[in-house]
C-alpha cells in the first residue's frame, strides 16, 4: 500500500510535552466538564491502526450476520446518492451490492435520458446560467422531523455558484437557482428539523457588489451565504463574512447554521492565506438573521436582502449576534453536526485535530470559544466526519489515507490534543475526502455502513491509462467488537465528493409517470395533429411500441418546429424516444411521459425520425420522416 509520505500534504508537528495548554495556546481556556461523560472510559480501549477495536455496545450487529452481497432480483437496504463531481450528475448506488442503479443529470447535458436537450431542461439549464458544466459536491436529502421524508435532493454545484432540486418521484432534476452574489457554492445543507432552507455556502471572496469596484483591494472582498426556499427555489436572504467559508451544517433544532472558513488574513495568494495560525468556523443565528431581514437591516445586492454578518457589522454586536466566529486551527474543512444535536465537529485539514463545539454553550457564552469543548488528535489529514448513533464518530485522514473511529463525549472529556478517544482505525485506498455512513445526517443514524470517498485508486483497478479511476469503498461499522470491516471498492469516474445513504422503504419512486406533473398536453391515442402557423408548426404525436402517431410530418425550411411527443404505455420499463440527429433531438419518453423540443427545419431534405431505446422486436422499424420542403 501507498503511504502517506508518497502523498500530497502537510503534516502539523506537535510537541511530545504533556501540558495541552502548552502546546496549543488557542485552546488553554476550553473549560472542563464537572461531570463523567457516559463514554469516557472508551478512549481507554484505543486499539492499533487498522486493528479490530474492542469497544463492545449492545447496539452492533456481528458482521457475520450481515448481508454483504445481493444476489441476482433482490434489493438493497439502502439507495446511496453520491456526488458526480465534474459529470455535473448525482450517481445512485444501492447499498451494499454497490451496483449503480441510476445516474441523474443535474448541471450538465445528458443524451441517455434526453436532458438538456427537451424544451423544459433546456430552459431550465440557459435560465440557471446558461453554463455548459458544472461540479456537484454535497447531495442532501429533505427531511421532515429530522428524518429523511423522501420528496427531494439537493446538490450544490461548486463550479458556478448555483444549487439544484432532485424529484424522488422522478429522480430527475426539476429546479436550478443561479445564486447572486456567489463564486463557487461549496456546502449544501438543509436547515432542520424540517427543510425550512437549503444553504449554499459560497467560498471565493469577490467585491459586493462585484461591478467593477475594489477590484484590486482583497479587504473589501467577501463571500455569503444563502438561505434559498426550497419549495420554490428562490433565494431568501443571504449573509456577507468575512473569510472564505468551505462547508457547512445545521443544527437538528432550526437555529444554528455552521460553516467552516479559511483565508481569515483576507489575501490572493496561497502563502498569504496561509500565514495565520487560526481561522474560523462561522455560526449562523438563523432566527436573528430572519429578524435582521423582517427590520429591513440589509442592503439589497443581485435582488436579494444581503445582511451584513462581518465581525465588525453593528448586528454583530449586543447579546444576540447573527454571526459567532470560533477560532479553530487552521484552513478547517468538514462540519457536521451530531445525531442527537449537541455538537458541531469540525475538521483540521491542516492540524491533526477536530474541534468539538458545545452547540447548546454557544448560545450562553460570551466568548464563542468558551463553546469547544473538545480536540482530539485523530492523525494526518482531519477532513470530514459521519456518525454511526452510537456514540462514535469516524473521520477521513486525507494524508494517512485512513478512517478513523472515535468516541465522542470521551473527546469532551480528554485533554485537548490527547489520543484517547480513538478507538481504532481502518487503512483505506487512497486519499479519502468525504465519507458517509448510512443516515448519518438524521437523528437517527443506523449504524450499519459506511463509504469512504477516496481521491486515489492507484494500483486497485485494471489500468485504464493516465487517468486513473477513483475509489468509493464501503466499510462495515456495525460490528463495534470487532471493528470496522473493508466490503468492496468500486471505481468512480471523476470526481466524487459527499454523498447521502437513506433507507430504501423511505423512498417511493414512481413507476410511470402521472401526467398532472408537468404542464405539457399529454397526446391521446388517435389524437396525433399537425398545426401551422405563421411560419411555426406545432407537430403533436404518440409513441408506442413500434410506431409513432405520424408516418409522415412535411415543414417548409426555415419554418421553427415543434414536437410535443407522449410515451403512451402504461407497462413500466418500456422507454421511447424521439431522435432526429440531423437536428440535434433525442428526447427520452418513459411511460406516461410527454416532452416538448423545438427546433429550426433550417435545410431542405428528408430526415429520418426514430425511437433510440430498443423497446420490441419491431424496434428498428419505429420510424417516420421529416420531410422539409424547399422554401420558396
Amino acid at each position: 500500500m501507498t503511504r502517506s509520505s508518497e502523498l500530497d500534504g502537510r503534516p502539523t508537528e506537535t510537541s511530545s510535552t504533556t501540558d495541552a495548554s502548552d502546546r496549543d495556546p488557542l485552546f488553554a481556556r476550553i473549560p472542563r466538564r464537572d461531570f463523567v461523560k457516559a463514554g469516557a472510559a472508551t478512549g481507554a480501549l484505543t486499539s492499533l491502526a487498522g486493528c479490530a477495536g474492542v469497544l463492545e455496545t449492545e447496539d452492533s450487529t456481528s458482521f457475520d450476520d450481515v448481508k454483504t452481497e445481493v444476489e441476482p432480483g433482490e434489493h438493497d437496504d439502502y439507495y446511496a446518492f453520491l456526488s458526480g463531481g465534474h459529470t455535473g450528475e448525482i450517481r445512485v448506488y444501492g447499498i451494499p451490492s454497490m451496483r449503480q442503479l441510476m445516474r441523474i443529470p443535474v448541471f450538465n447535458a445528458e443524451s441517455a435520458r434526453g436532458y438538456g436537450y427537451d424544451d423544459r431542461t433546456r430552459e431550465m439549464l440557459e435560465n440557471a446560467g446558461g453554463y455548459s458544466w458544472g461540479d456537484t459536491h454535497h447531495p442532501r436529502v429533505s427531511q421532515t422531523d429530522n428524518d429523511y421524508d423522501g420528496r427531494w435532493a439537493f446538490v450544490n454545484d461548486k463550479a458556478n455558484g448555483r444549487m439544484a432540486r432532485i424529484d424522488l418521484k422522478y429522480f430527475e432534476t426539476d429546479a436550478i437557482v443561479d445564486i447572486p452574489n456567489q463564486q463557487g457554492t461549496h456546502g449544501a445543507c438543509c436547515l432542520l428539523p424540517d427543510t425550512k432552507y437549503v444553504f449554499g455556502v459560497g467560498e471565493l471572496r469577490v467585491p459586493m457588489p462585484n461591478d467593477g469596484r475594489d477590484l484590486d483591494d482583497p479587504e473589501n472582498y467577501t463571500s455569503t451565504i444563502a438561505a434559498i426556499d426550497p419549495e420554490t427555489m428562490n433565494v431568501e436572504w443571504e449573509v456577507l463574512v468575512d473569510g472564505n467559508m468551505d462547508n457547512g451544517d445545521g443544527g437538528k433544532e432550526g437555529r444554528w447554521f455552521f460553516a467552516t472558513g479559511y483565508n481569515s488574513e483576507h489575501a490572493t495568494t496561497e502563502s498569504e492565506m496561509s500565514s495565520t495560525d487560526t481561522d474560523w468556523v462561522k455560526a449562523f443565528d438563523v432566527p436573528a438573521i430572519e429578524a435582521a431581514v423582517e427590520a429591513g437591516d440589509y442592503e439589497e445586492i443581485g435582488g436579494v436582502p444581503v445582511v451584513d454578518g462581518t465581525r465588525d457589522s453593528s448586528l454583530n454586536e449586543g447579546d444576540r449576534p447573527i454571526v459567532r466566529y470560533l477560532d479553530v486551527s487552521k484552513s478547517p474543512h468538514g462540519v457536521s453536526v451530531t445525531p442527537d444535536g449537541t455538537y458541531a465537529i469540525a475538521s483540521g485539514k491542516l492540524d491533526p485535530t477536530c474541534s468539538v463545539i458545545d452547540i447548546e454553550a454557544l448560545a450562553e457564552v460570551d466568548d464563542p470559544n468558551d463553546a469547544i469543548v473538545g480536540r482530539p488528535q485523530l492523525g494526518m489529514g482531519p477532513l470530514h466526519t459521519a456518525y454511526d448513533g452510537r456514540g462514535h464518530a469516524y473521520t477521513t485522514l486525507f494524508i494517512d489515507s485512513q478512517v478513523v473511529k472515535w468516541d465522542i463525549e470521551a473527546a469532551v472529556d480528554a485533554d485537548p490534543q490527547s489520543t484517547d478517544p480513538i478507538v481504532e482505525k481502518i487503512d483505506v485506498h487512497y486519499n479519502p475526502g468525504h465519507l458517509i455512513a448510512a443516515e448519518s445526517y438524521t437523528a437517527d443514524p443506523q449504524g450499519d455502513w459506511l463509504i469512504s470517498l477516496n481521491k486515489l485508486s492507484k494500483d486497485r483497478f485494471l489500468p485504464v491509462g493516465p487517468m486513473h479511476p477513483e475509489n468509493d469503498q464501503l466499510i462495515y461499522i456495525g460490528d463495534d467488537e470487532e471493528g470496522m470491516r473493508l466490503v468492496k471498492d468500486t471505481p468512480s469516474y471523476a470526481e466524487p465528493h459527499d454523498a447521502s445513504i437513506v433507507s430504501a422503504d423511505k423512498l417511493d419512486p414512481a413507476k410511470v409517470y402521472d401526467p398532472a406533473d408537468y404542464d405539457e398536453e399529454f397526446v391521446e391515442h388517435g389524437e396525433s395533429e399537425v398545426i401551422r402557423e405563421d411560419g411555426r408548426v406545432h407537430v403533436k404525436m404518440y409513441s408506442m411500441r413500434n410506431e409513432f402517431g405520424l408516418t409522415d410530418v412535411t415543414v417548409t425550411e426555415g419554418d421553427e418546429v415543434t414536437f410535443t411527443v407522449t410515451n403512451i404505455e402504461n407497462t413500466t420499463d418500456i422507454l421511447h424516444s424521439l431522435a432526429i440527429p440531423e437536428h440535434d433531438v433525442n428526447i427520452k419518453l418513459a411511460p406516461q411521459e410527454t416532452r416538448e423540443v423545438t427546433f429550426t427545419a433550417d435545410e431542405a431534405g428528408v430526415y429520418w425520425m426514430y425511437c433510440a431505446f430498443f423497446c420490441s422486436a419491431l424496434h428498428l422499424e419505429m420510424r417516420s420522416r421529416l420531410i422539409v420542403e424547399p422554401a420558396e
